[in-house]
């Protein structure tokens, strides 16, 4: 069966009137001649989404959505019907959000956090009900693992996450950037695996590395100050900390002792000044 509602790569088999066959295990796909920017050739491999279209026929497009079956993404009410919500998918065809699948009742418009599944019958469909969608444990992840993260919601403690498209994970307030809002994505580190299966997350990487790259940081950005100065120091704010340097108070403290241990800077009551 055609990996329906994913990106793939295939071989043009033939070109006709209809448009550009596609080579497939099951039988040739078809691919419209206007999807394609330019001419293309028997034997020339092309990445492409398959979908279904109206009559239920397998089809092709050049167009990649928002999100693949598996994947979580933003994508906005285009329209609603007698089954459900309707989604802009960034192709041809939209995607339904069933009425089921709703935990608050989407209005047009509006954009929602999804999940992309499949149905019993293979049919793309979207989900806003998340934590159904997230695997219990974080299996095969270890602490300094490199993820991807997609923000979900944001909470008193920082922001929930989805690991990889897989998992349910925390990314704590000091590190939460300007701008940042569900469907955010991100890359990020493993901080930590809790016992209840979820994951705490970082936007830096964890142990040595992570001080070693947030020294970096800080020098970086004391021979860009005049006279080599930042005026922060410990009873800066976090907040004041990320705004000029983009690092926790945590990581920021960590990196000033390693620079301070080796000599490279001097510490004042008004902030770190490095050493000619």
């Amino acid at each position: 069966m055609p990996d329906i509602g994913r990106i793939v790569t295939l071989t043009v088999e033939r070109v006709d009137d209809r448009g550009i066959w596609l080579r497939d295990d099951d039988e040739p796909i078809l691919l419209s001649r206007r999807d394609a920017a330019s001419a293309v050739h028997p034997g020339e491999e092309l990445s492409v989404f398959l979908f279904r279209d109206g009559s239920g026929q397998v089809r092709a497009t050049l167009k990649h959505p928002h999100a693949q079956v598996g994947e979580f993404a933003v994508m906005a009410v285009r329209s609603l019907g007698a089954h459900g919500a309707f989604l802009d998918w960034g192709v041809e065809k939209d995607l339904l959000v069933p009425f089921r699948h709703q935990p608050e009742k989407m209005a047009q418009g509006r954009s929602y956090l999804v999940r992309v599944a499949l149905d019993r019958e293979g049919r793309p469909f979207a989900t806003a009900r998340i934590e159904d969608y997230l695997e219990p444990r974080a299996e095969g992840l270890s602490e300094g693992d490199e993820v991807e993260l997609t923000i979900w919601q944001f909470t008193d403690l920082g922001a929930k996450v989805i690991v990889d498209h897989r998992f349910g994970g925390l990314l704590y307030r000091d590190e939460l950037r300007p701008g940042l809002r569900p469907g955010s994505r991100l890359s990020g580190y493993v901080r930590r695996l809790r016992e209840d299966g979820k994951i705490d997350v970082t936007l830096r990487k964890v142990g040595a590395k992570g001080v070693e790259e947030a020294k970096d940081v800080v020098l970086a950005a004391l021979e860009k100050s005049p006279g080599g100065f930042l005026p922060l120091h410990d009873d800066s704010s976090p907040e004041e900390i990320r705004r000029q340097l983009g690092l926790s108070k945590k990581a920021f403290k960590k990196a000033i002792g390693g620079l301070y241990k080796g000599g490279t800077v001097e510490l004042t009551g008004e902030g770190v000044r490095l050493k000619r």
